[in-house]
Parts: structure tokens; sequence; C-alpha cells
């Protein structure tokens, strides 16, 4: 289904059931069906709602509006119109940034922040060079598979999950390929993370070359000080397709953590009440 929000239409893939929604945000290059191997690990206890960025998989791909904060408005436009009343944000790489600027918002029914291989909330500094690397790296199907292997995993995808990946990074539109590189990734959100308050966990690969583990307890770590690291041993930054049982692993402890904190809550107001 497509949902009108923040001027465009943004494709949206639901499944499963549960009181708690797990709204799910893809990386540059990916789409909603990135998720789809950690999704139904998961869709027997929770709603599923992945989204395609504006100008990837199946949205519209409007010529502007790329910067962190019209993918941060086009998510939530989709979350309200979707009338989710509880739900936690999932964000990988490029979303993992759009769902660190969402939760500085502090948005109603948030209750919890899941982010995997984020891009950090400061600005990535590139030389011209390598920015016109990235731009360029989905331009085709050998580019693609050049990345695939040097860059985006340390561990072999299956036929399928390759495909898939190729499929996506060839399908988003040029201005949503420029756009990360040459706006979105220069854009300082730093002094917003620090208003998150939700229960945090970040989960890194150990091989991930993008969004390296340094980086992330350098740059991320020290402004959501209450988040808690997990780092998946072997892995590259395509860990979704990568290691998606153990991403679900974590986010099911994660879950019932979030789950358990809103139970203490509701006994806090239940005995305010009493008294």
């Amino acid at each position: 289904m497509k949902i009108e929000t923040n001027g465009t239409r943004i494709h949206v893939t639901q499944q499963g059931n549960g009181s708690l929604a797990l709204v799910f945000l893809h990386y540059y290059g990916g789409s909603s069906r990135t998720w789809d191997l950690v999704a139904h690990r998961l869709s027997d206890r929770y709603r599923i709602v992945a989204t395609d960025h504006r100008g990837w998989g199946e949205s519209d791909a409007p010529v502007d509006g790329y910067r962190i904060a019209d993918l941060a408005d086009d998510a939530e436009g989709v979350i309200n119109a979707l009338g989710l009343v509880r739900y936690v944000l999932v964000g990988h790489s490029m979303g993992g940034k759009v769902a660190q600027l969402i939760a500085s918002r502090r948005p109603r029914g948030l209750e919890g922040l899941v982010l995997i291989a984020p891009s950090p909330p400061s600005p990535t500094i590139l030389s011209e060079e390598q920015r016109a690397t990235l731009a360029g790296a989905y331009r085709s199907r050998e580019s693609v598979e050049f990345v695939i292997d040097h860059v985006l995993t340390a561990k072999p995808l299956d036929a399928r999950c390759r495909e898939q990946v190729v499929e996506d990074s060839l399908k988003g539109a040029a201005q949503a390929k420029a756009a990360w590189p040459e706006i979105a990734m220069r854009e300082d959100i730093t002094a917003a993370v620090g208003a998150i308050a939700v229960p945090t966990v970040v989960i890194s690969g150990e091989l991930d070359q993008v969004d390296r583990i340094d980086t992330l307890q350098a740059e991320l770590l020290p402004r959501i000080p209450h988040a808690a690291m997990h780092i998946l041993r072997g892995v590259g930054h395509l860990s979704p397709l990568e290691a998606p049982a153990e991403i679900a692993q974590i986010m099911e402890r994660f879950l019932e953590v979030v789950d358990a904190q809103r139970t203490r809550d509701l006994d806090d107001v239940h005995r305010g009440l009493a008294k």
C-alpha cells in the first residue's frame, strides 16, 4: 500500500499482529524488503511496518526533499496515518540516522529505538573522490556486486538475497542516490540526539566497514548514554541479511525490556491513582 504523507506517496508493507508495532527504516540502497528475514521471525508477536524511503523501492521519487528531516517527516506521517499507539523504531544505516532524528522529537507512542549499523549523528567526512565513488556505487550491476563483496558484507549472501540487493540498489531514483552522499550524510544532528529518552540498543557488525564500531563508540554512544551496544561477530554492514536470526534474538530480548518498562510505568500510574 502507499500512504500520502509530506507531499509524496510512501510505500508501506505490513504483517503480523500485536499491540506493539515495529517500524523498520532501511539503508541507503535498500527497501522495505531488506527486513524480511528479520521481520518474519518477529511477526508472530509484533505488528511489522516497513517503509520504502522516498526515491527507493516502490515509493514515489520527488525531485527534492531528501534531507534527514524529510525522511523523518515521511516516516512520522506513515506512523500517524496508521494510527500506531505503541511502536519501536528500527533503523539500519541511513535509516538509523533517520530513526535517531525521529526519536529526538519524542513523538507520542514511541517506546524504544533499535539502531542497526546506524550512520552516526555527526557528519560523515569523505574526500571528493570517496564521495564520487559512493555516488556511483549503484550505477550498474557490476558496481553493486563489487560493493557487496568488498564493502557491504563480511559473509556471503545467498543467491536470492544477493539478487535482491542488486535489484534494490539499481532501482533507486538518481536524486535519491545522489542525496545521501551529497546532502544527508553531511548533516549534523548531534544537537538533537541528546534528547532521545527511550530505551535504545545499538547492534553493530564486528567487520562493518561503513559504520565502524569505533566510529559509533566515539560519535553515537556518548550522545545517547543510556544506549547499550551489541556486537555481531564476523558480520559486516548488511547485518539484516547477513545475521537476521541474531538480530531478531537481540531485538526480542530488548522488546521484553521495553514491555517490562511499560508495565512498571503503568503500575506506578495505578498506584498513584489509588492513593
